[in-house]
Formats: structure tokens, C-alpha cells, sequence
């Protein structure tokens, strides 16, 4: 098996040697520049890592497909941007703020379609497969996207419909990079489930741990303007765990704040995050990501894998679940 900074580094070059240039320059541009910013390349990373589990053997037709993961993910961003009027994308301006919402919109619709042509790169005795995982995920991931504008205007959400709708949205795409590596590999049917469960809890652990960022991360390292989704009047775990967690005092307090638009954005964050202190949200949050993680390496320890497999997967979910961005 490859070390995971040389997984790291063939993903990140492979991203980099993408012929994503092209007339008009307003519509390729843009595609450019979102994938020039960074990321964390978690999707094509975790599907070239399974796949890695059985072979060393990491060719063009294996790095695409995983790559056309990112492409996919990358249109997701742009898009969801406009629609939350985001401004900041990786301590970078976001497409429809650095060009508007137009060539946004074109961009990332010519991101969704790049996407195509690169899953569609997998081997032939595997493309049908690959092709099903998909559309399939890519369905999913809009579905998410719409319950999670619903609940904006929804006066009250339970944990369940916010637990679905990231399952959707962020934890889906995730699970199929797990799988798409296993069934690029030709693993069992049963490898291949136990890899879609596992990138599903890692991908909970993920989002949530995303809403954490938003509320507890340092702007520096998370890219965003601290307390974004508050001033969004976003259903996070974090404000759906305090909504479930206050007191009728408490909770028409978060309701007032929530919908209020006279409040100063920062009196606005810091009276939140007080109120997610005085709850606890921030220790609730950190035990759900713990509780995920944990469902995650309890899928591979049931698996038919040697130690070493077992041990690079486990590693690779450390490095999710810890990371600072």
C-alpha cells in the first residue's frame, strides 16, 4: 500500500493536470479558479485509499473516476453558495462573488458535466456499476441540498429531519467514494457494503463536524466567516441539539435570534454561542462526531480484512474526524 501523504500527493497532482481550460473564458475560468483554491480532496482521497487496500496497481482509469468525485463536489459548492449568498469559499471570494451569479450558475453546470466524463473513465467491466453508484448519489446529493433550503423557512425541525437531510446532502457522496474504491477493486459484495457504511457514519461526523467549525473553528483555518450559518438562520446540528435541549424561555430566545434581522451580526453570533455554551452544545456536538466515528471502525472490524487494511482505514478516519479545517 502507498503511504497516505503519496495518496495525498497523486491525488492532488492528478486534480492539477485536469485539461479544465476552454472558450468562453468567463465559463472555464472560474472551474479553474475553484479548483485552484484547495480543498480538502476527501472524496477522491477515500475512494483511491479502499481501492489501494487491494491494489497497488493505481492507473488513469482508477485516479479519474475518483477525481470526478471532486469535479461533482466542486459543483455542488458553487451552487450552494449562491443559493446560501455565501461570500467566502476557502478564504477566497466565491465564484458568483469573484465573476456573478450567472457565469456561476453556467460554471457549475459545466463542473456537473466534467464530472460525467470522467467517472465515465472507469474500466469497462466496471462501468455500469460505477455509472449506477453515480447518478444515484448525484440524485441524492440535490435532494439533500432542497430538504436543507426547506428547513430554512421550516419554524421547527427534529435531529431526525436534520440527520437525513446531511445523510443526503454530505454523507451519501462520501460513502459512495468508500464503495466506488471497492467495487474499482473488484472487492465482495460484502466489502463493498461494510466501505458504503463506514464513509456513511464517517461522512455524519463530517458535516457535523463542519457545523462545529461554523460556530467553534477559527476563521483562519476553516475558510469562512465565523458564525455564517447563524446570521443564515441555518438549521445546524448545533442549533437543532439547542431547540431541542432550552427551556421555553431559552428556546423563544433562539427563535427570536434566529429569525430577528435588526440585530447587530455580532451581538446576533456571540448571544448564539452563548446560549450553545450554557446548553452544552459544544461537548454534545464533539460526542456525536465521537459516536460516529466509532460506528465507522466498528463497520471495518467485522470486515474479512487483514490487519494492515483494518489499520489504514482506521487511520484514515482519525484524519477526518481530527482535522482543523
Amino acid at each position: 500500500m502507498f503511504s497516505i501523504e503519496e495518496l495525498d500527493s497523486m491525488v492532488e497532482k492528478s486534480i492539477f493536470s485536469l485539461e479544465l481550460k476552454g472558450e468562453p473564458q468567463e465559463l472555464y475560468n472560474p472551474i479553474e479558479y475553484l479548483i485552484s483554491i484547495g480543498g480538502k480532496r476527501v472524496r477522491p482521497k477515500l475512494a483511491i485509499a479502499t481501492y489501494n487496500l487491494f491494489s497497488d496497481q493505481i492507473e488513469r482509469s482508477i485516479i479519474f473516476p475518483a477525481i470526478a468525485l471532486e469535479i461533482f463536489h466542486g459543483f455542488t459548492l458553487i451552487h450552494d453558495d449562491i443559493m446560501d449568498n455565501a461570500s467566502m469559499r476557502r478564504n477566497q471570494p466565491t465564484v458568483h462573488k469573484k465573476w456573478n451569479k450567472n457565469i456561476a450558475i453556467l460554471s457549475g453546470d459545466v463542473m456537473c458535466i466534467k464530472s460525467y466524463q470522467y467517472i465515465a473513465k472507469a474500466p469497462s467491466d466496471k462501468l455500469k456499476r460505477v455509472m449506477d453508484l453515480f447518478t444515484s448519489t448525484a440524485a441524492k446529493v440535490c435532494e439533500g441540498q432542497q430538504f436543507d433550503m426547506n428547513f430554512e423557512s421550516a419554524p421547527f425541525i427534529t435531529m431526525e429531519d436534520y440527520l437525513k437531510m446531511i445523510g443526503l446532502k454530505t454523507a451519501e457522496l462520501i460513502a459512495a467514494s468508500a464503495k466506488l474504491g471497492a467495487i474499482l477493486a473488484g472487492a465482495s459484495k460484502n466489502i463493498e457494503e461494510a466501505f458504503y457504511n463506514y464513509g456513511y457514519a464517517l461522512g455524519m461526523a463530517f458535516q457535523i463536524k463542519d457545523d462545529y467549525f461554523d460556530s467553534f473553528g477559527e476563521s483562519a483555518l476553516f475558510g469562512k466567516k465565523i458564525g455564517g450559518d447563524i446570521l443564515c438562520g441555518k438549521k445546524t446540528w448545533l442549533m437543532v441539539e439547542a431547540l431541542k435541549r432550552a427551556q421555553n424561555n431559552q428556546r423563544n430566545e433562539l427563535n427570536m435570534l434566529l429569525k430577528s434581522s435588526s440585530v447587530d451580526p455580532e451581538e446576533k453570533i456571540a448571544a448564539v454561542l452563548s446560549m450553545y455554551k450554557e446548553l452544552g452544545i459544544k461537548e454534545a456536538a464533539q460526542e456525536a462526531m465521537d459516536s460516529y466515528h466509532k460506528e465507522a471502525i466498528g463497520y471495518i472490524k467485522e470486515c474479512d480484512l487483514t490487519s494492515e487494511q483494518k489499520e489504514r482505514l482506521s487511520e484514515v478516519a482519525d484524519i477526518l474526524i481530527n482535522r482543523e479545517k
